[in-house]
């Protein structure tokens, strides 16, 4: 029978095994945003934090699962793990709905009345596929040539077209973006991202004329007009989100004081516009502290993936860089008017059952390449001990009584 005492002894010798400060880091930023979702929700009836807090155990929980097994093995499996994504991601269009606040059909109901977002799955999923896609082509010396590179293009377009299918173009655009970052960070020649970046260029005039609806170019645009109708309208949130972040001035309101926060004034404040609390009631310092503790995280990750003994590894280190750095950069310039509002969660911080549970996810990868690395000095001790093979002498031997060769021996053999 498998006593408390067992069970704690065990988690301190596994946790002694992992990297113990990026579980703080991770812990630290989930215990902030649940304060800061506390706060919010003083005036509303929606008890984001009993969900949020859930989901954060349950995710916490799968990660120390995931750190446990290979990532080796999990990559093995990414047959597996491609087609449970991508059959969650077809049966939005079947049985999806639309969540209050969203303008998009992209959530799942699953019994019990709770809600999932298969995008925010996929997004972990997509991470080991490609990783394992990298490290594949560049063990078969394909990463540089262009069916190698065109494999990677079809890859990503797989996600990027079906969930822009679905209207969340936000998330599209993550998964853009960690393509890009893995496959540069891979070693994939400069010359395909210039061809990239010019071929982009040369789409805007389409992709703003047939691709994007009214609604999206008015989000865009709103960032350049000081109409006070686009203001109210599109401009609204970014608006009274800038009002509230400079409100709190240096040292903020003081958490659960915000007169701002509790009245509500920025829409849907404890989804994309959570960094809007801490900025009135903790003020810059406050907001000073959550970008420290996003760099410390993203810095931490970086090494993880430079201490990763294998391509395989290093990819999908670098996969969870990019997906927090992406969603990080898009959400705090929503936040502060600098981009277009495009709903994208601040990484642990964020209401949102699907985004917090999937992270930890990633967070479990991160910590699986860090447990399961091969141990560099012990593989070169391995090569050096083994004895080296000496050269075979191919001087031909003289005869000893006559000093001439002897052909037909072997070179070791003489004739005395």
């Amino acid at each position: 029978m498998i006593s408390i005492d067992n069970i704690i002894s065990g988690l301190k010798g596994f946790f002694k095994k992992t990297d113990i400060l990026y579980w703080v880091l991770t812990l630290t930023a989930s215990i902030f945003g649940c304060l800061l979702i506390a706060s919010q929700q003083r005036g509303g009836e929606v008890n984001f934090l009993k969900t949020q807090v859930f989901a954060v155990i349950i995710g916490y929980t799968a990660a120390i699962i995931v750190a446990n097994i290979d990532y080796k093995l999990i990559a093995k499996c990414w047959w597996l793990i491609a087609g449970v994504a991508l059959a969650l991601t077809l049966a939005v269009f079947f049985i999806g709905i639309q969540i209050v606040g969203t303008d998009d059909v992209g959530w799942i109901r699953l019994p019990g009345g709770i809600t999932f977002q298969p995008s925010e799955l996929t997004k972990i999923c997509f991470i080991v596929t490609f990783s394992a896609h990298l490290a594949a082509l560049e063990e078969h010396a394909k990463l540089h040539s262009f069916i190698g590179v065109l494999s990677l293009v079809l890859h990503a377009a797989v996600p990027v077209v079906l969930i822009h299918l679905q209207g969340d173009d936000g998330a599209a655009l993550v998964f853009g973006c960690m393509f890009l970052i893995m496959s540069f960070a891979a070693g994939v020649q400069l010359r395909y991202f210039i061809a990239f970046l010019i071929c982009s260029a040369a789409a805007i005039p389409i992709i703003w004329t047939r691709l994007m609806n009214s609604d999206q170019q008015s989000r865009i645009s709103v960032l350049f007009t000081n109409d006070d109708e686009m203001l109210r309208t599109y401009g609204w949130q970014q608006y009274q989100g800038k009002v509230s972040i400079a409100s709190g001035g240096m040292l903020g309101k003081g958490l659960f004081e915000g007169p701002r926060v509790e009245r509500e004034m920025v829409p849907y404040q404890e989804n994309d516009f959570i960094f809007t609390v801490a900025g009135e009631e903790l003020g810059f310092i406050g907001c000073a502290a959550i970008l420290l503790l996003f760099f410390l995280l993203l810095f931490k990750t970086m090494i993880n993936s430079i201490l990763a003994t294998d391509p395989l590894g290093k990819n999908m280190c670098i996969g969870f860089f990019s997906l927090l750095a992406t969603q990080i950069t898009i959400n705090l310039g929503m936040v502060l008017g600098l981009l277009p509002v495009v709903g994208i969660t601040l990484p642990f911080f964020s209401s949102g059952g699907s985004s917090a549970a999937c992270l930890y996810l990633g967070v479990g990868l991160v910590e699986s390449v860090y447990m399961h690395r091969a141990d560099k000095n012990e593989r070169h001790m391995k090569i050096d001990l083994k004895k080296p093979k000496r050269k075979k002498n191919r001087k031909r031997k003289k005869l000893r009584s006559t000093g001439a060769y002897d052909k037909a021996l072997g070179p070791q053999k003489r004739v005395f």
